[in-house]
């Protein structure tokens, strides 16, 4: 009966592959090699004798047999982690597991940990690392942090964030500019990729676009070093608001134009809709809504 059955280990890295579309990033969640993972997914393509992926030039996406197979094995791994929580208690009370990406966590949530930690000292944090969202939210994970435009319909949300979108940059620099969104065209612009709303659509907010190139410059994939660059004086990013507020009020970084461009994308709260918050997340969701309330 089990004699096709692959090794956990492979189909754990054909979990992780699909999440993020990609071998690379896979190996990072994994701390293996991409080479191991790629050597993985081959073995447990040949198990099954059928391809899980299309492998692309830049990307992955998923065969007609990958997209079948991996409910199948979200599922599996799911049903294994509730059993085993159910009959042996593996999971230690009070600790909560929140996945976020690196900016959220730089830059909102840490600096309001300490509020948390003395409002609730019982509280045990896991916090895990994303770029992007993923389809799902994974078994283990209590809450999600994720920015959009609440388009989960599988999942609850709660609204964090009300975003604004605004160059920031060093003081020094904001001088140059002197309050002319033109003099853009004279800087290197930072660039976070993987948000919807950007500098092509700031510039055209400005009525600049005509003269500043909104895809000039450096990109990154995630908010820190782009923010970091910019307090050196070394580029304009676009700030959110929610990820420079901070920085803006302790002068490390300063706005130098009037015009700012309401987004309808946010942070938000989310777990699965058929998934109970245990306790001592719903005390963590709480404390993340008061906690955005007040600023």
């Amino acid at each position: 009966m089990y004699s096709r059955l692959p090794p956990p280990s492979w189909l754990r890295t054909f979990a992780a592959a699909a999440r993020h579309m990609s071998f690379t990033r896979a190996a990072r969640e994994l701390h293996v090699t991409q080479s191991a993972v790629s050597q993985q997914i081959r073995l447990l393509e040949d198990r099954l004798g059928e391809p899980l992926f299309h492998r692309l030039p830049q990307s992955l996406q998923l065969t007609e047999a990958g997209k079948a197979y991996l409910p199948v094995v979200r599922d599996a791994f799911e049903r294994l982690s509730y059993g085993t929580e159910a009959l042996f208690g593996y999971e230690r009370t009070g600790q909560v597991t929140i996945r976020a990406t690196p900016g959220f966590g730089e830059f909102w949530l840490a600096p309001r940990l300490h509020a948390l930690y003395a409002a609730h000292p019982e509280l045990e944090l896991r916090i895990v690392s994303t770029i992007w969202n993923t389809d799902v939210v994974e078994s283990g994970v209590d809450l999600e942090i994720r920015y959009g435009s609440d388009e989960w319909p599988e999942l609850e949300t709660v609204r964090l964030t009300r975003e604004y979108l605004m160059p920031v940059c060093s003081p020094g620099l904001a001088e140059r500019l002197g309050g002319a969104p033109e003099r853009l065209a004279g800087e290197r612009l930072l660039h976070v990729d993987g948000f919807r709303t950007g500098w092509p659509e700031w510039l055209d907010h400005a009525g600049v676009s005509a003269v500043v190139d909104g895809g000039s410059g450096s990109h990154f994939d995630t908010a820190i070093l782009p923010t970091k660059l910019a307090e050196e004086g070394l580029g304009v990013a676009l700030g959110r608001w929610s990820m420079v507020e901070g920085r803006i009020a302790r002068g490390s970084l300063v706005a130098p134009f009037r015009a700012v461009l309401p987004s309808n994308e946010a942070f938000y709260a989310v777990w699965p809709a058929d998934r109970e918050l245990r306790a001592e997340a719903v005390v963590l969701r709480d404390w993340l809504v008061a906690a955005a309330d007040g600023g």
